[in-house]
């Protein structure tokens, strides 16, 4: 069942009308080719003027492929890795094995779920200690055999409970960018749908980060933002405009190194459309990585990160 955001109203009018189209008149398919064409005309006007806002909502749509979708569409050969070997093993965070054209890779990302059952789960794609624990030791394991590297970042931030403070949050977050700005392995971070805070950072300090074109990257949620500037909602907007989230803003600020292009009207509408997008630019990313040697890739992702706190 589709679901449609608050600004997607002629899209929806739309599609109803062609659901209701009479497959037994003679002018099915014109009528039908032309309502498409109308649709696509809008999507296009809507999605190339979207506010900070929208971004937002289209970041948080429920059909939005996550990692394990991404898992499932772009790699082969995949088995699942868990554990940190210290505490428990973490669903928020999923790592494996796996191929892409060949390549042998590892791949870690955060994972929301897509059910009230596996948001549950997977905690809302809110990693514990053990979580980002879990993602340093399969760094290390690929960096030991030279796999590059790839995450997939999607969370509202890092889980706030008292018990992940109890094990360590801000060091377990603190020591996988730590281990991200050691290791050789080339590293290639996607923000597929929203980077929060400390907890994307500690995923995506990456040779290459790059963002999906309607994913979000910052430091606080609108929501948390307006709560504490404004003491109140209804400046939700107005915060997300001020925190320069959106991939463009990122982009212009040099927190990213490219923007991945959406298919019309979103990821969520064409999934397998837009993993192909993405398993171009991950294959892509790889290949020009590997021409450097590994003290170059160290240099110069621990340079890039250096150059973001200098201009701060």
């Amino acid at each position: 069942m589709n679901k449609y955001l608050d600004f997607e109203n002629d899209i929806e009018n739309i599609e109803k009308l062609i659901a209701n189209l009479d497959i037994s008149n003679n002018n099915f398919r014109s009528e039908k080719a032309k309502l498409l064409d109308k649709k696509n005309k809008i999507l296009d006007k809507i999605y190339s003027n979207l506010s900070a806002w929208q971004k937002v909502q289209v970041a948080r749509h429920p059909n939005r492929p996550h990692t394990k979708d991404y898992l499932n569409l772009i790699f082969e050969n995949i088995i699942y890795l868990h554990g940190d070997k210290k505490f428990s093993d973490d669903s928020a965070v999923l790592g494996c094995l796996g191929e892409i054209s060949g390549q042998s890779v590892m791949v870690i990302g955060t994972e929301k779920g897509n059910s009230m059952e596996s948001r549950i789960k997977h905690n809302f794609g809110m990693a514990k200690p053990e979580g980002y624990r879990k993602a340093q030791r399969l760094m290390n394991i690929a960096d030991k055999y030279n796999l590059p590297i790839i995450t997939f970042v999607d969370t509202a931030g890092a889980f706030p409970g008292k018990e992940a403070e109890e094990r360590g949050q801000s060091e377990s977050i603190a020591s996988s960018i730590q281990t991200s700005l050691k290791i050789g392995s080339p590293i290639i971070s996607i923000v597929i749908g929203e980077g929060g805070s400390g907890g994307a950072i500690a995923l995506a300090t990456a040779d290459k980060v790059l963002m999906l074109e309607h994913s979000i990257y910052s430091v606080i949620s609108p929501e948390g933002c307006a709560s504490i500037l404004w003491r109140s909602s209804d400046y939700i907007q107005k915060a997300a405009e001020s925190l320069k989230l959106t991939a463009k803003d990122c982009l212009n600020n040099k927190i990213i190194d490219s923007i991945v292009k959406e298919v019309a009207g979103g990821a969520h509408r064409f999934p397998q459309d837009q993993a192909d997008i993405l398993k171009n630019e991950i294959i892509n990313s790889i290949v020009s990585l590997k021409l450097l040697s590994i003290e170059e890739r160290k240099n110069q992702r621990n340079q890039k990160f250096l150059n973001m706190t200098a201009e701060i």
